[in-house]
């Protein structure tokens, strides 16, 4: 990966040098037809490109010293001192490399024939040039510097907002699943161990993937499986889900935890506030480079509510993690379903999870 990286940057390096020389080259073509000097265009462009080609030589050294002495608030005059004394150094070093080419090229002398000669003529020439030059490059260097750190610090702040959301999730599902419990202990006392074994299991998991903001699908579905196993415990018959799982979808990357409170909007809406059973569906399929996962249940949907399904804590922490994510590239709508109840669809770009271990 290092050396594909190497190989991009040293091609863009080349292309940008290349095209320098072609835009001073023509520059000085277009000066000689003008002023009715007569310019070979070969002649003009090779010397150019040897003038260009010599500044690629120096520059990661430049970019070196760019780098070490940046103008930062404490040391900008540090800075400074070190990068007008390194732009009349290299614009010196520029000069006698050029002097050097030229004298070893019979085609190019300009200036007479000595050294001394070559380089005086070349330091009344493009002394100035060079500092600018020496100057770009520096400031190439520091847009480049400030762009990355820009990203990194942009990144972090991603990371830490996504991990702020997740921590408030966490509590959510386990006051809720407390909750359960506390129903099941004075009326069932073995469903509420088996109910506490199950929430260790789904601890377990959540602390598994604590560092991690994106599972694959197969490990989500794991931990929303035992999560319903929880629910099943306290609705018994009651409630039934049916999974419809695409192969292909198995190993799609999602933001860890996410269905869990999709499911449990469905639990409260299709199971919890009806008398008699209640079914829950889950799909998930790969469509076109987008995951597609829809949740449904038989509650009564929307319209049972009037059209006003308040969302929760659940449902509007599930809408910002997305967004963090994946900004307008994700969906998140809940409507009515076919079946009178409420649908759940979740639309995320399809990417892979690689290198993650199973649970057992």
């Amino acid at each position: 990966m290092m050396r594909v990286l190497l190989r991009q940057k040293l091609l863009v390096g080349f292309l940008c040098w290349t095209a320098l020389a072609l835009v001073f080259a023509s520059q000085s073509y277009i000066y000689g037809i003008v002023t009715g000097v007569d310019k070979d265009w070969s002649r003009v462009f090779w010397w150019t490109l040897a003038d260009w080609y010599l500044w690629a030589a120096l520059s990661p050294a430049i970019f070196w010293l760019a780098r070490r002495f940046r103008f930062d608030r404490d040391v900008w005059k540090e800075a400074l001192a070190v990068h007008i004394t390194a732009a009349v150094v290299f614009s010196f070093a520029h000069v006698f490399l050029q002097a050097v080419v030229q004298c070893l090229t019979v085609w190019s002398h300009v200036g007479g024939d000595s050294m001394f000669g070559v380089v005086g003529f070349l330091l009344t020439k493009k002394i100035h040039l060079n500092l600018l030059t020496y100057a770009a490059i520096v400031g190439v260097s520091h847009a480049a510097f400030y762009y990355r750190r820009y990203h990194e610090r942009g990144g972090q702040l991603a990371r830490a907002r996504l991990q702020t959301l997740q921590m408030q999730l966490q509590p959510h599902f386990l006051f809720n699943t407390l909750n359960t419990v506390s129903e099941l202990v004075h009326r069932d006392a073995k469903a509420a161990d088996r109910t506490i074994a199950r929430l260790g299991d789904l601890l377990r998991l959540a602390l598994e993937t604590e560092n991690s903001p994106e599972v694959s699908l197969r490990r989500e579905l794991e931990f929303s499986q035992k999560y319903l196993e929880i629910e099943k415990t306290r609705f018994h018959d009651r409630l039934t889900v049916d999974y419809r799982i695409a192969p292909d979808a198995l190993d799609a990357c999602l933001p860890s935890m996410i269905l869990q409170p999709i499911l449990e909007n469905a639990v409260r809406h299709g199971i919890a506030s009806r008398p008699g059973a209640g079914r829950i569906n889950v799909r998930a399929e790969r469509l076109d480079g987008i995951l597609r996962i829809v949740v449904a249940d038989d509650g009564g949907g929307i319209t049972k509510d009037d059209g006003n399904l308040r969302e929760g804590i659940g449902l509007s922490n599930t809408r910002a993690r997305l967004s963090q994510l994946y900004g307008k590239r994700q969906k998140l709508i809940l409507r009515d379903s076919a079946e009178n109840g409420l649908e759940v669809v979740l639309e995320i770009p399809y990417r892979p999870k690689r290198g993650e271990k199973n649970s057992d």
